[in-house]
């Protein structure tokens, strides 16, 4: 297992781990994740035996952008009112699911996709070549979520990298909306309060 600062250096060679197939730990805006490339089947299977979290709960998808999110979900006009008001931000968002060569893994099956523009500056940085990568949280399943790398290390083992950021993290997991109904669901009140998303839905009128 590699340690890489969040430097150029090590912002690159984290990159490299994940396009070649690896799994990494990583620093967001909430807690520390990890993740791998979400078309790869291997890999996805080494987040959920790393983890040792049930194969039927799906995982959450970080993406670089908007653009990038409607790639791959259909976000429709809450999701992208959504994603304009809050992303970059501590907004996860369920849409349904556009692109079928993502790992079924990830989905755990299902129809629809959690995804999410994250505030850290470094994993926008390796997302800027990889554009998508697994993201949930860096912790043995049931377990607390990590704030900080000490955390994440002493949680799981087996994985390739970490990008330790040695600044303050959020300390709170994102708020999670579902907007592939007739209406949007909350589904997790995180850092985000239920009453801003709400506000946020009245104010463009949807």
């Amino acid at each position: 297992m590699q340690t890489l600062d969040c430097t150029d250096t090590g912002i690159a060679e984290c990159t490299r781990i994940v396009t070649s197939g690896g799994v990494v730990v990583f620093p967001t805006d909430t807690v520390y994740g990890i993740g791998c490339d979400p078309y790869s089947d291997p890999a996805v299977r080494r987040v959920f035996a790393i983890k040792g979290r049930e194969e039927k709960k799906p995982l959450p998808v970080l993406v670089g952008s908007i653009s990038d999110a409607e790639s791959i979900v259909s976000l429709g006009p809450n999701g992208r009112a959504l994603a304009e008001r809050f992303w970059p931000g501590a907004l996860t968002i369920v849409a349904p699911l556009k692109d079928r060569n993502i790992s079924p893994g990830v989905t755990a099956g299902k129809s629809n996709l959690a995804v999410r523009m994250p505030a850290n500056r470094y994993i926008l940085s390796v997302l800027k070549t990889c554009k998508y990568l697994v993201g949930t949280s860096a912790n043995a399943s049931g377990k607390g979520a990590p704030r900080d790398a000490q955390s994440a290390l002493q949680s799981l083992s087996g994985f390739d990298a970490i990008l330790v950021d040695k600044g303050p993290l959020g300390g709170r997991e994102s708020t999670v909306v579902d907007v592939s109904g007739p209406s949007l669901r909350i589904v997790r009140e995180g850092a985000i309060s239920a009453g801003a998303v709400r506000k946020a839905m009245r104010d463009e009128r949807l």
